[in-house]
């Protein structure tokens, strides 16, 4: 059977991003009919994989020339490839998205990672005058192209309601983690705190600064390691200037992205994970992958009372909640964690490949 071709396309994620690639390709190749392409920013290092192909783009920054001009030679090789289902995982693929559409017939679905017009709106990544315009340009340009789309993707549950213009031609599949290594954890100490992913005032890396160095007040060997990207230069002043005096805080990746194999070691080494999002309207509904990642991991939690997930963390024993230091650091060295392995924290591959075939026929 001839093999039906898929492509992948993102225009600011690296052609090994974890969903794109660990989860979404590998998930396909285990189905043997279809050959997968993904498309993206060059990495050090790129994989090989049987049956996945890599075009990737020189890299580009967030405000850089080079990121208008990945669309155009996204659909550049989208015309040489001509795949049969198209993936889209950002807003700036929409117009690709639709041409291809137009021209060939491909099937194109749009995986929804981020609510842009919350995050724009909301979040510190862009200035301040040109968010609201910005915001609503893009949610604009997402509602007339959700009629032309053939299926919509929710990384999170609660876009579902928050995403009015994608109608009921949608399925959510979480950005839930892949299934760890066997005999994985090495670490049994309460020592080594970690804080992985995007960093950044609003995924909550000044909160573990400073839970860090309440709890290292008590107990001098504390330790906290800070892995992860900071895309923006004033963040990434702070972020320094807050933690010169402080030789246990220690920083991987900060200015260019973390591998998520390399991340996952760290989690695997871990004592603690440190979770917080401070209160915004685009993270209230928002189940942190990392969360997953953690409970798959079975690396205990600290977190505090008012995030959303806190009733998870407690109900099944996957953490602790902020407490006053010396209360906490006992807390860590007496409290049992994960009596049994958390159920439904993992990716749903056979969900992603049953649509995938769905849309195919």
């Amino acid at each position: 059977m001839k093999k039906r071709r898929i492509v992948i396309a993102s225009v600011l994620k690296p052609v090994d991003d974890t969903r794109m690639l660990e989860k979404m390709a590998l998930s396909l190749r285990e189905v043997h009919n279809y050959e997968v392409i993904i498309m993206g920013q060059s990495t050090d290092n790129i994989p090989v994989h049987p049956g996945i192909e890599f075009i990737p783009f020189k890299i580009a920054g967030r405000f850089s020339i080079d990121r208008f001009l990945i669309p155009i030679k996204i659909l550049i090789n989208i015309f040489k490839v001509k795949p049969g289902i198209l993936i889209v995982n950002t807003h700036e693929l929409l117009i690709v998205s639709i041409l291809s559409r137009i021209l060939f017939g491909c099937i194109i679905v749009y995986d929804i990672r981020e609510n842009y017009y919350r995050n724009i709106r909301f979040s510190e990544t862009y200035p301040t005058k040109v968010r609201l315009p910005l915001s609503w340009w893009i949610r604009g340009k997402e509602k007339l192209a959700a009629r032309l789309f053939h299926h919509v993707i929710l990384a999170e549950i609660s876009y579902a309601t928050e995403l009015e213009f994608i109608g009921n031609k949608f399925t959510i599949i979480e950005n839930k983690a892949i299934p760890p290594r066997a005999s994985s954890r090495t670490s049994s100490g309460v020592h080594k705190l970690l804080f992985t992913g995007t960093i950044s005032k609003s995924t909550g890396v000044f909160e573990a600064i400073t839970l860090a160095t309440a709890l290292h007040k008590e107990d001098s060997d504390i330790r906290l390691l800070i892995a992860g990207y900071c895309a923006l230069p004033k963040i990434r002043a702070e972020l320094l200037e807050r933690i010169q005096d402080k030789p246990f805080i220690q920083l991987k990746g900060f200015y260019q992205l973390v591998p998520h194999q390399e991340l996952i070691t760290e989690i695997e080494n871990a004592d603690f994970g440190i979770m917080y999002y401070p209160p915004s309207p685009h993270t209230s509904g928002s189940v942190p992958t990392k969360l997953y990642e953690y409970m798959a991991n079975q690396l205990p939690i600290i977190t505090w009372s008012n995030q959303p997930y806190a009733p998870k963390i407690t109900e099944h024993q996957a953490g602790l909640l902020w407490d006053v230091p010396e209360v906490l650091i006992a807390k860590m060295k007496t409290a049992l964690f994960y009596p049994k392995p958390v159920d439904n924290v993992y990716w749903e591959g056979k969900k992603f490949t049953e649509l995938v075939e769905k849309l195919f026929q």
